[in-house]
């Protein structure tokens, strides 16, 4: 049913379940009385009049609004509309290998729109992922998630094709690369991975993730020479059954690609749709580097958002 029909029951129980915030339901009962005035909230309308002081609070409602908008037009919500908060923090955090970030996640709410607008400074300031390389593997998941069109279905399908296969590399979880070291008889290293994040899309997108990169994570002693020369060959051989032209190719159109240049805001007018009785609120709110590039790594492909990257920045994806 279209946002602009929606009387204030309706609001306040999308509010509440769809969202899952019902910390803002009483504010919004006393204000919000229909679709059409939440269509044409403000930013300061959400702060103010709703007392949402979390920024990523108000970026996941301005998200929803605009794709609702834009739903109106017979386009429909985009995929990443099925990607919850609950989800994101618990499946999708565990499946990237960076299951320490759940209550961080969860906390802010960070759903599937909220994941296609983070920045590499999203995560370092309101989700405490200061390590630059968990900030890479996340954004170069988040990357993937978009090449597949935020599609969980399509996702799924993929993954359960290569969970005995090597092929489709990409769509690898970390459980599945952990699976895959004990295959290459390295399963005396294989439990060194937890809480890596090193999975298919990093494999495929990071190009300055080589053999070294692999070994430290694994932390296969430097000396261990035969041993690591094992495992530049098995990832050799790897990337050479995925190549990266199949990996990429996505099954359905990037349904929130508006979502990945960065914030989709609201009206920004000053000009109210209407005089809110403002609500007092509260205001509240191990590094590894670039390693050289090896022979046989996968190039990064044009358009990602880490297409320029040497070893500093990688911006929003």
């Amino acid at each position: 049913m279209c946002m602009s029909v929606w009387r204030a029951g309706v609001v306040e129980a999308w509010l509440e379940v769809v969202m899952g915030m019902p910390m803002y339901t009483r504010a919004c009962s006393e204000n919000v009385k229909s679709g059409k005035v939440l269509l044409g909230l403000t930013d300061e309308d959400l702060e103010l009049g709703l007392g949402i002081s979390n920024p990523i609070h108000r970026r996941k409602l301005r998200l929803a609004i605009e794709d609702y908008r834009r739903a109106e037009g017979d386009q429909g919500l985009s995929k990443a509309s099925d990607m919850d908060h609950h989800w994101v923090a618990t499946s999708w955090l565990s499946d990237v290998g960076l299951p320490q970030y759940s209550q961080a996640f969860q906390a802010q709410l960070v759903d599937g729109r909220v994941l296609s607008s983070l920045g590499r400074r999203d995560l370092e300031r309101f989700l405490n992922v200061s390590d630059q390389f968990h900030q890479t593997s996340l954004l170069l998941s988040v990357q993937m998630l978009q090449m597949l069109g935020f599609d969980k279905e399509v996702l799924q399908a993929r993954r359960a094709k290569c969970e005995q296969q090597d092929p489709d590399l990409i769509v690898w979880t970390s459980h599945r690369v952990t699976k895959w070291i004990r295959d290459i008889d390295l399963k005396e290293f294989a439990d060194n991975l937890q809480g890596k994040g090193i999975n298919g899309a990093v494999l495929v997108l990071d190009a300055s993730f080589n053999t070294d990169a692999m070994a430290k994570a694994l932390e296969i002693p430097g000396n261990k020479h035969m041993l690591r020369r094992h495992l530049y060959e098995e990832m050799k051989t790897l990337k050479n059954k995925a190549p990266l032209g199949e990996a990429m190719a996505s099954p359905t159109p990037v349904a929130v690609s508006r979502f990945a240049e960065g914030r989709v805001p609201l009206r920004r007018s000053s000009k109210s749709p209407l005089r809110f009785r403002a609500h007092s609120a509260e205001r509240r709110v191990g590094n590894q580097g670039s390693l050289p590039k090896e022979a046989g790594s996968v190039p990064l492909a044009k358009g990602s958002p880490v297409h320029a990257y040497k070893s500093v920045e990688i911006t929003n994806v």
